[in-house]
């Protein structure tokens, strides 16, 4: 398993001679399903997007890929015709309107580490024509799959997303024991995320209780990249399909994601006051 994300490492982090930067490269990844981390992955996107970046989200999800449906796009091609050599990346990427570019994912291939010499060939050349993104963003799919391992090994920083609940605590913690047992790659940035908190303490101490388990039994360093509050405009965004940071920009979770996106950054992140604070200043009430 090692070997075979090794080769997807070196073909995510091949460059032509004519590159003038480097790509950023994202990976998202949870421990089980259903934590958010599709809806989390898109939104970073867009608020990179706002940020003037220019970002592709790539859906690696091989088995159930999604990004598409949370931004109510049927692809016309994905993934798969791209690695079968069917396609170019120039065919297959979409342009959005909420300032990304997308990569659909291929529902029903499952070896991408397994690929041909020729294949791979094929995949190193395409994967390079994005060297124009500022941000690559992969959606890998839920568990520890080889897939899953791949992209990870492949990345500059991996972000594991979990929620308070029990089981999905348990699960981010075996992705990353997976992690720090089988992927030799130190220059991994190992992050994580928790969503769906009530509040500030909630989130902080599932945050601790990983970091602190992972460092002491794994010898391995995550960082607490922040969290994400439970807000209905969430799950409104999914059934209207339209991402949560454009359907209402001002609500929680759209603030947290600009706040976690701002720490990614390294840049500090100060919430405007809105309209109504800006006439109470215009007519010095404040």
């Amino acid at each position: 398993m090692v070997d075979q994300a090794e080769n997807l490492r070196k073909m995510m982090q091949y460059k032509g001679v004519s590159d003038k930067k480097k790509t950023r490269i994202i990976t998202v990844s949870s421990g089980k399903g259903g934590v958010g981390k599709t809806n989390i992955a898109v939104n970073m996107g867009i608020a990179f997007a706002q940020m003037g970046k220019k970002v592709v989200v790539m859906d690696a999800d091989l088995g159930l890929a999604n990004v598409n449906v949370c931004l109510g796009i049927i692809p016309k091609y994905n993934l798969f015709q791209l690695i079968k050599k069917q396609k170019t990346m120039k065919d297959i990427i979409i342009d959005t309107n909420f300032g990304i570019q997308i990569v659909a994912g291929a529902s029903g291939f499952s070896k991408i580490a397994n690929l041909t010499e020729e294949e791979r060939n094929a995949f190193i050349k395409e994967l390079d024509t994005l060297s124009y993104a500022d941000i690559l963003i992969i959606d890998t799919g839920a568990g520890v799959s080889q897939n899953v391992l791949s992209f990870i090994v492949a990345s500059d920083e991996a972000i594991i997303v979990t929620t308070p609940e029990p089981t999905a605590i348990t699960d981010a913690y075996g992705i990353i024991k997976i992690i720090a047992t089988e992927i030799n790659n130190p220059q991994l940035e190992l992050k994580l995320i928790v969503n769906r908190v009530h509040s500030i303490v909630e989130g902080r101490k599932v945050a601790e209780r990983v970091i602190s388990i992972a460092g002491q039994f794994l010898n391995i360093k995550v960082e607490n990249l922040g969290m994400i509050y439970e807000d209905m405009i969430v799950p409104q965004g999914v059934r209207k399909q339209t991402p949560f940071l454009v359907l209402d920009p001002n609500s929680k979770a759209s603030i947290s994601i600009r706040h976690i996106v701002a720490t990614l950054e390294g840049v500090e992140f100060k919430e405007g006051g809105g309209l109504k604070n800006f006439i109470m200043k215009l007519i010095g009430k404040t």
